[in-house]
Order: structure tokens, then C-alpha cells, then sequence
């Protein structure tokens, strides 16, 4: 499974689930839309921070960072140590 594709699994399960996840747009805004408010992101960076070992509490954080799947995707793989993703493909823009 991607990256993309696990992190889009993710928030469709835990905040959109009468949605497909075929149908969450990696670019679409998270927070515009009304998918995430600020207690959900502490929720997700702590799922983050759980499954891909990231260390966030060393890390700038920022909301653009969270703003949508495709960034979410850009913080987790900057931000990864390697080979802690645990997901199999690359890249995926």
C-alpha cells in the first residue's frame, strides 16, 4: 500500500466514513472543508507520529503541513526516518 494511499485510508475511516476513499482528492483542503478542525490534527499528528516514528516533538510544525493529503504525504516523507514508513512504492504525486 502507498503512503498516499494509507493516509488517505486513515482520514477517511476516522473522519469521513460515509466516504470512499477513492473519492478524497489527494489535494483537496482538509481544513477549508470542514474534514479536520485543530482537536482532530492533534489526533492525527499523534497517528502519525505512532506509525511512521516521527519525532515530532523535534520538528517545526505547521498547518500547511496538514492542509491536505498530498501534504500530509510531503511532512511524513520529509520527516520519516528511513525505512519507517513501512509502506511499499514511492513517491506518488
Amino acid at each position: 500500500m502507498s503512503l498516499r494511499h494509507e493516509i488517505t485510508q486513515h482520514i477517511v475511516a476516522t473522519y469521513l466514513p460515509d466516504t470512499s476513499a477513492a473519492d478524497l482528492e489527494p489535494s483537496l483542503d482538509l481544513f477549508d472543508t470542514g474534514v479536520l478542525n485543530s482537536l482532530q490534527l492533534l489526533e492525527l499528528i499523534g497517528w502519525l507520529r505512532e506509525r511512521y516514528r516521527l519525532p515530532v516533538e523535534d520538528l517545526d510544525l505547521s498547518l500547511q503541513s496538514f492542509r491536505s493529503v498530498a501534504a500530509i504525504q510531503d511532512f511524513v516523507e520529509t520527516n520519516t526516518p528511513t525505512g519507517a514508513t513501512g509502506t511499499t512504492g514511492g513517491k506518488t504525486h
